[in-house]
């Protein structure tokens, strides 16, 4: 079971959520890319979920238990001390990253609260499993490290919308070498592969929706649905029918 809770308010404005992924049952989760970069406790240990290129699956045994913080697009900056293309594709210990060698041995459930609101509470949604100690550590380590990109959210808005690389580079007042350095710091990859996680994120959403294949391709930027279908194939590994099927969430 994929639960998904907000961040508290030290980290709110650079994360976008806190999850937790148990499984009941012998399985596996398909992981695919989204532009993001999530801080992963799980049964081999502590990670760092470098941002995806690929599908990445993930065995997982009953009772396996993932508790994960996911970052926005672009808002991780220089947390890792590390560029974060060279964190692309992997799944490395945070012992092995300075900056966050001190979360690793953190335990980051308190407990697991019920993602809908107790009774009396005027709507207010409880805080999450994830540790008040962990929440806390991370918000002194985004302190200290240099922050984001300030143009990272508007590049991928940008790109998201169906912008071309030329375009956003000529909105940013930039050159496309420049924008793809600056796209490769806040990122992990430059602006084309962004593009296209974007653009099969937003065609995900969508599809989740019920919205038709056909309107889904049309309204994500795609030329057709056979362009739409080569697209999801080659970022999840399997055709968007079966990806909706197996569809649970999280990062492991």
């Amino acid at each position: 079971m994929y639960r998904e809770w907000a961040p508290g308010p030290r980290i709110a404005g650079r994360v976008a959520c806190l999850w937790v992924n148990e499984s009941t049952s012998a399985t596996t989760q398909l992981v695919v890319p989204d532009g993001c970069v999530d801080l992963v406790w799980g049964p081999r240990g502590a990670q760092v979920a470098g941002p995806d290129t690929g599908p990445k699956p993930v065995r997982m045994a009953p009772g396996d238990r993932y508790v994960g913080i996911r970052f926005r697009p672009g808002a991780a900056g220089e947390l890792f001390g590390v560029p974060l293309d060279s964190l692309r594709d992997l799944r490395v210990p945070l012992s092995d990253l300075e900056p966050l060698a001190e979360l690793s041995g953190l335990e980051p459930l308190t407990a697991l609260l019920p993602p809908e609101p107790p009774t009396g509470t005027a709507g207010v949604r409880p805080p999450g499993p994830l540790s008040e100690t962990v929440q806390r550590a991370l918000a002194v380590r985004l302190r200290a490290a240099p922050g984001p990109d300030p143009a990272a959210p508007a590049i991928a808005e940008a790109l998201r919308a169906g912008r071309s690389v030329r375009e956003v580079a000529w909105d940013l007042g930039v050159g496309e070498r420049q924008l793809l350095r600056r796209s490769l710091r806040a990122f992990g990859y430059g602006p084309k592969t962004l593009q296209r996680v974007v653009r099969f994120q937003r065609a995900l959403r969508l599809a989740r929706r019920g919205v038709t294949a056909a309107e889904v391709a049309a309204l994500s930027g795609y030329a057709d649905q056979a362009h739409m279908a080569n697209e999801v194939r080659r970022l999840a590994g399997v055709p968007l029918g079966r990806l909706l099927d197996r569809s649970g969430g999280g990062t492991a």
